[in-house]
This record gives C-alpha cells, sequence and structure tokens, in this order.
C-alpha cells in the first residue's frame, strides 16, 4: 500500500490534462504515418524483387526478421504489460485478482483459441477444395513436381498460398488488439510525463510491428486491393484506439490507472499475447526453418535467415526500454 500512496504522488506531479490533450493530438498523426512506413516497406521491397532470382529468398529473409519482431512483441511487450496491468495494486488487493493469476491464464486461452482458428480453417480449406478428378503430377525444370489441377481442385502450392493468407489474416488481428489496447491505455492516460516519451517510442514500435505484418503480407500474395486495405487497417489502429481512450476518459472519467481501465487492458493484452506467441511460433518460425525446402537446401540461407530473426527480436526487445 505504501507505493501506491508514493506512486500516486509522483503521477499527481505530471497530471496535467490540456498537455496531454496536446501531445495526444500530435501522436495520431506521427503514428499513423510512422504505421504506414512499417507495414509498407516489406510489400513495397517484395514488389521490387518480384520475378528477380533473389525473389524467394528476400521474402523468406524479411519472413524471418518479422517472426522475430512478432515473437518479441508478444513475450518483451505485451504479455509483461499485461501482468503488470492485473498486479497493479488497485486491482491485485481485491478478489478475484489477488487469487489467481489471470494474465496466464488468458494468455493460455488466447493460444488454444489460435489453434482452434487454425485448425478449423485449416480443415475448411482443404474439404473445400478436394480434388474433382485426377491429380497429375507435373515435372518442373529442376526435377521437382508440382500438382496440376484438373476440375476444381486446387495444387499444393495454391493450399500453402491460402494458409499464407490465413495465418496474415488471423496475425493481424492479434496485433490490431494489441494496437487498439495501447491507443486506448495512452488515450485514457491525462499523465504528460508518460506520455512525452511515449509517442516516440510508439512510433519506433510501430515501424518494427508493422514491418513484421508487412512480410506476412507480402509472402501471401494478396491481391493490391487487399495488401491497401491491411495496411490501412494497421495503420489507424492504434489512432484509433487513441481517441477511442480520449472518449472514455471524457465520458466516464477513467484514466488509465482506474481498476476496470487496468482489468480490460491486463485481459487483452494477455489475450493478444497468446495468440500472438502461438502465430510467431506455429505459423512462422516453425514453418520457414522446418517445412520449407529452400532453407533446408542451402545451409548459409539458414544461418542469414536465423540473423534476420534475432535481428527482428533483438531490435524490438530493445523498444521495451521505453515502450
Amino acid at each position: 500500500m505504501a507505493s501506491c500512496v508514493s506512486d500516486t504522488a509522483r503521477t499527481l506531479g505530471c497530471r496535467d490534462g490540456a498537455a496531454a490533450t496536446h501531445l495526444k493530438l500530435i501522436s495520431l498523426s506521427v503514428i499513423f504515418f510512422t504505421s504506414i512506413i512499417g507495414i509498407s516497406s516489406p510489400v513495397l521491397l517484395a514488389r521490387i524483387f518480384q520475378g528477380k532470382p533473389v525473389y524467394d529468398k528476400a521474402i523468406l529473409i524479411i519472413k524471418c526478421f518479422a517472426a522475430g519482431v512478432i515473437l518479441s512483441t508478444s513475450l518483451v511487450h505485451v504479455l509483461p504489460d499485461a501482468f503488470i496491468a492485473l498486479s497493479d495494486c488497485n486491482v491485485a488487493s481485491r478478489h478475484p485478482w489477488k487469487d489467481f493469476p489471470f494474465a496466464g491464464l488468458v494468455t493460455l486461452i488466447g493460444t488454444l483459441l489460435a489453434l482452434s482458428v487454425d485448425l478449423t480453417a485449416s480443415s475448411h480449406v482443404e474439404h473445400s477444395h478436394k480434388p474433382d478428378g485426377d491429380y497429375l503430377p507435373v515435372a518442373t525444370h529442376d526435377g521437382t513436381s508440382l500438382g496440376k489441377k484438373v476440375g476444381n481442385n486446387l495444387t499444393n502450392e495454391e493450399l500453402v498460398k491460402l494458409k499464407q493468407k490465413l495465418v496474415s489474416q488471423v496475425l493481424e488481428i492479434g496485433i490490431i488488439f494489441h494496437s487498439v489496447i495501447i491507443g486506448a491505455t495512452m488515450g485514457m492516460s491525462q499523465n504528460q510525463c508518460t506520455i512525452r516519451p511515449l509517442v516516440a517510442a510508439l512510433a519506433f514500435h510501430q515501424i518494427f510491428e508493422g514491418m513484421g505484418l508487412g512480410g506476412c503480407i507480402a509472402q501471401a500474395g494478396f491481391s493490391m486491393g487487399t495488401v491497401a486495405y491491411m495496411c490501412f487497417m494497421f495503420s489507424v489502429t492504434t489512432p484509433v484506439g487513441i481517441m477511442l481512450g480520449m472518449i472514455v476518459f471524457s465520458v466516464t472519467g477513467y484514466d488509465d490507472s482506474s481498476p476496470n481501465a487496468l482489468i480490460m487492458e491486463g485481459l487483452l493484452g494477455s489475450l493478444s499475447s497468446g495468440i500472438l506467441i502461438y502465430m510467431a511460433l506455429v505459423d512462422l518460425i516453425a514453418v520457414d526453418f522446418f517445412h520449407n525446402k529452400l532453407m533446408g537446401s542451402q545451409t548459409s540461407l539458414k544461418k542469414v535467415s536465423f540473423v534476420a530473426l534475432a535481428l527482428g527480436s533483438t531490435s524490438m526487445s530493445i523498444l521495451a526500454l521505453w515502450a
């Protein structure tokens, strides 16, 4: 309880509603444009390399960097914030929050939820595109075999593309959860000492997180319209979250230290973390390092990809010093 009192006294010295609102309005445009830069960079790089001999390798390396960013986001940013929110003295002193580690439980639920969505969608895709006729192998110039469509069935290559599209869409849902939570927390805050460094930190945060999602979108092969829509949705979610937080504060008077706001932040953050952990480990890292023929045939590419994975994880982890 003593720590609660000291934290309250320190916070009151920084509370300035007008200054906080001014900083939040600045952050709307800053975060929006940095989000666009982050998510569009890997997409544009993929378009530049498309059709060139290094295209597949470039996409793979970008995706490995993206996987590192997503994994670090979930484990170093989202999950600790969820534990902190539910461990706050305003929450942890009450039942049932002091009786059980709900952050860990909801993270587990998020992981299982992502698995169930993955299984259901994959099963639906496979059953929807069962072969209606004969399936004929077609030899390529390098001696491998590709499936040839006969009737309405899809080749294995097209099924892989559908899977990649599903992964990108579920990943964006998890990131959108996270982005809205960050924005709403910042929007409800009246502490200018917290918001000022957070604006710059979130700008870099959105760049790296956008690169992570953009790398997956680039590989999935969406149409230009779908790519533009997904990029736009990612770019506006944090600013929308900030505006939502400002509206919640003006209507209810809840700020980011309100017990109800902390509980919501902790639960949604935990759910988002579980989804992102599953997607990073199962659908990104495991698929690329254990089931990618290009990776398996070239040891040097595997080493470069691992370095890209480590760089993505490290760059995002360093940002935890500020946001």
